[in-house]
């Protein structure tokens, strides 16, 4: 299965936490990090750590997701964070749905090891809009945290947000494709180090909360 699926991590000055994110990942695995215009060394850390790199200058977690599509060498493709935060232990199972032809997107429903890993703020917006995905049809729980699917058919959705809205349009995008989601249980935890963009403050999470907001009109 290495052969044909490939991880790909978007990084923003994940120096710190990379190391540990990396040494979790299932062995074997080829990783592609995608260094988002990092101000530290996230590249070189990458790098010595045996991953692929490449660099979108663009920041921008959309662009770095989809400068990653762009250079994956595999037919089906994870995306999740370069923090550590999420649990890589549950990629072979959601790797499996998709090569097996069960699902043709396999998302994550973060399940927090404790509260201060996941602020309110955070959480309530979350929620929040899963719920209207839901209400339209699109069978998730959670803003697919991370995702596993065919890199030509998420290239062929066109997603154009470059912003934190990425993972929203691509669900909004997939479910009206008629794509199948599987959603399975993914351990999140505190990051490996480094500073969160998105929920560890309030003000990220409303940076995450408008770019969202325009794709649910």
């Amino acid at each position: 299965m290495h052969g044909s699926l490939e991880i790909i991590l978007p990084c923003l000055d994940e120096a710190e936490a990379l190391p540990a994110a990396l040494a979790g990942l299932p062995d074997g695995w080829p990783v592609l990090v995608v260094d988002n215009g990092s101000t530290d060394a996230t590249g070189d850390v990458a790098r010595a750590c045996g991953a692929r790199v490449v660099v979108e200058p663009h920041r921008g977690y959309g662009a770095a997701v989809h400068a990653g599509l762009l250079a994956a060498r595999a037919d089906v493709v994870a995306v999740l964070d370069g923090d550590g935060s999420l649990d890589a232990g549950a990629l072979p199972a959601m790797a499996d749905a998709v090569l097996s032809g069960r699902a043709d997107l396999a998302v994550g429903r973060r399940v927090p090891d404790s509260a201060s890993v996941w602020p309110w703020h955070a959480r309530a917006g979350n929620a929040a809009i899963a719920a209207v995905l839901r209400h339209r049809g699109v069978p998730v729980h959670d803003i697919a945290p991370v995702r596993v699917a065919h890199r030509q058919s998420l290239l062929d959705l066109q997603v154009m947000d470059r912003a934190f809205g990425y993972p929203l349009e691509m669900l909004l995008r997939a479910g009206a494709a008629g794509w199948r989601i599987a959603e399975m249980p993914v351990p999140y935890r505190a990051r490996a180090g480094g500073r969160s963009k998105v929920s560890g403050s309030v003000r990220g999470s409303l940076r995450a909360a408008r770019d969202m907001a325009g794709l649910l009109r």
